[in-house]
């Protein structure tokens, strides 16, 4: 199944949330070993973003598209039902002082 989005054919996952997206997973999530100074940069580039009218709806358009992954792929989460054990009273027994 090819996934199309804009126009443009995505290949791999990462691929495909970058184009939805429409900015670089990497920006949003940062990379293994970057640096303060380059955690900073990253972070200030993002908040330009945010700041943009064009992308004002990115948030919620993050929040959407996590919740389809989730939702289409819940075994790449390893995701089950927690099962609530019953409260159980026991009885006292003795004598109060």
């Amino acid at each position: 199944m090819k996934c199309i989005v804009a126009g443009r054919e995505a290949v791999t996952a990462a691929e495909f949330a970058e184009l939805a997206l429409g900015t670089p997973v990497e920006l949003w999530l940062g990379v293994e070993g970057e640096t303060d100074e380059e955690r900073a940069a990253r972070l200030d580039a993002a908040r330009d973003i945010l700041a943009d009218p064009e992308f004002c709806d990115l948030p919620d358009d993050l929040i959407r598209l996590a919740a389809r992954v989730v939702d289409d792929h819940p075994d790449l989460f390893n995701v089950v039902p927690l099962v609530r054990p019953a409260l159980r009273r026991t009885a006292r027994k003795g004598v109060a002082a």
